[in-house]
């Protein structure tokens, strides 16, 4: 079996030298922002230079491409302009990717900013259902997060709280972060098997889609989401070769999000490569 690892790549120049990009640091793996991660406009888009791209990954064998929401969107807001905002670009976003089929779109599940667990969940569940159309070839992921204020979603029942809220919940799926599960409480370095187990029973296994490979600044269970290079934090590379490993993860594919250029994020590929047996 071949790793699938790969890391966040710019798309400023294009999805053909983004794929190019990815293919020279050892990467067959991509995650990009779907617009300016700050929440700009989208640029226009180049068919021809998507197509290049998709021929280019598919004769790699790449892994499905991962496309990240910006992070202005909130879908858990209690002003309606903002919450409006993530409707509309969210829905932008996917009909966008209906053009790169069998991709993943990841998203932060949002702040209730005060307003309450289970009012922030049911709004969530109700953006997920206005921007969810037939015939959609996109998997929406919702993100695992590490805690920090009013955020939803660091915990496992949470997500399977919206999943349940949700009409379009039988489509959805899941991006584990190794940084934000630590930093929530899930002890991953010593107990992976444990943490494991318990999202088998709270969301189910199967709807996991992805990884975030990332080690921590901060301490277990500090509540922070503060990403660190591979084998510089917390974490450490240890428990990190344990997670690519993993039985039940090793198919899955890794997307790195660590404080990085190309360079640093290709020697950590290789770096993995390393520790991965095949």
């Amino acid at each position: 079996m071949e790793l699938k690892i790969g890391a966040h790549i710019s798309f400023s120049k294009g999805y053909f030298q983004m794929a190019k990009d990815a293919d020279k640091i050892g990467a067959n793996a991509i995650q990009y922002f779907s617009r300016n991660p700050r929440g700009g406009a989208m640029k226009d888009f180049d068919a021809a230079d998507a197509a290049k791209m998709l021929g280019f990954c598919a004769e790699r064998g790449f892994a499905p491409f991962l496309v990240h929401a910006p992070y202005t969107y909130n879908p858990a807001a209690a002003n309606e302009s903002l919450r409006d905002f993530a409707k509309r670009c969210m829905r932008e976003d996917l009909e966008r990717q209906q053009e790169i089929p069998g991709s993943y779109y990841v998203f932060h599940p949002g702040s209730h900013v005060g307003q309450g667990l289970d009012i922030g969940i049911e709004k969530i569940a109700d953006v997920l259902d206005s921007v969810y159309f037939d015939g959609m070839r996109t998997t929406v992921l919702l993100e695992l997060m590490s805690g920090k204020g009013s955020e939803v979603g660091s915990r496992f029942g949470e997500i399977a709280r919206i999943i349940e809220a949700a009409k379009c919940g039988d489509a959805l799926g899941v991006c584990l972060d190794t940084c934000h599960v630590y930093s929530a409480g899930y002890d991953i370095v010593n107990n992976l098997d444990g943490v494991l187990d318990e999202f088998d029973r709270v969301v189910g296994l199967a709807r996991l889609k992805a990884i975030h490979l990332n080690d921590s600044m901060t301490p277990f269970d500090s509540h922070k989401d503060r990403h660190e290079k591979i084998g510089a934090g917390t974490l450490g590379l240890d428990a990190i070769a344990r997670v690519i490993n993993h039985p039940k993860l090793r198919s899955l594919p890794f997307y790195l999000e660590t404080p990085n250029e190309l360079d640093g994020y290709g020697r950590e590929i290789a770096l993995l490569r390393s520790k991965f047996v095949g």
